[in-house]
């Protein structure tokens, strides 16, 4: 991954769900570019504290904060500790989120679509309208949302819900592009299909294979090319892209 001319120097970047795959990913390429990481996890202390290491490794410092996203108070309270501890906010990238499970529109219990819908979009929207104060005091803010290929195809076998909800993070990213610029930048990344545990979960190695077979370039991707295109997102680079849609997929919808 070579991010070389990405510069983040003197910045703090808060990024949700860091313990594991595209968000471990994050935190490793903004702290090389030199930010100071806050790696957020749930329940996955341990892929935390290896991502902390990982962070550490490149050159760069940074803080472990553990919280539930699907409880309002614990969304609060992660900007808050990152704020008191970091003293700034800079960057926040909004990885956290699950497909939780498959289920069909027609099937899906009430109970199922309001965790997806939590999971993934109002623990985004609570996150970050804690942080907006932070990110405008900072002059240059920027937000960074992970959406979900199922954008795009409408979330099939059984992924309607989910990608329901990831669409509705994109809507956001374009009304909080509109409301907070010029003082922040929002933009957001859409992964195609990235070898991460996210897809080992809820994909078969023959699925896989097919994907790979599907897209373009002749592969599936990986986590750190996702991470660089963030890095990317955040820096003075991408200072004129706002409101954007960033498609990380090889090309699969060239076809």
């Amino acid at each position: 991954m070579d991010i070389s001319g990405v510069k983040l120097e003197g910045r703090a970047a808060l990024v949700t769900g860091a313990g594991v795959g595209i968000g471990r990913a994050a935190a490793e390429a903004l702290a090389a570019c030199g930010a100071f990481v806050g790696v957020h996890y749930h329940a996955s202390q341990s892929g935390a504290e290896e991502t902390l290491a990982r962070v550490r490794e490149v050159g760069g410092d940074g803080l472990l904060i553990q919280a539930d996203l699907t409880a309002p108070e614990q969304c609060r309270q992660l900007v808050d500790q990152f704020v008191e501890r970091a003293g700034r906010l800079d960057i926040l990238v909004n990885n956290a989120g699950s497909p939780v499970e498959r289920v069909r529109m027609e099937d899906c219990p009430l109970e199922t679509w309001e965790q997806l819908i939590s999971v993934n979009l109002t623990s985004a929207f609570l996150v970050t309208q804690r942080a907006i104060p932070h990110l405008r005091a900072s002059g240059n803010g920027v937000i960074v949302n992970n959406l979900s290929l199922s954008v795009q195809t409408g979330g099939a076998n059984g992924a309607g819900p989910y990608a329901i909800a990831k669409g509705g993070l994109q809507v956001m990213t374009r009304t909080l592009a509109r409301e907070l610029a010029p003082e922040v930048r929002t933009n957001a990344i859409m992964p195609g299909v990235i070898e991460t545990r996210h897809h080992e979960m809820f994909r078969s190695p023959e699925r896989m294979e097919q994907y790979r077979q599907e897209t373009p370039l002749g592969r599936n991707g990986q986590a750190e090319e996702v991470a660089a295109a963030i890095a990317f997102l955040a820096s003075d680079a991408a200072r004129f892209i706002n409101g954007a849609t960033l498609d990380i997929n090889g090309g699969r919808f060239l076809r």
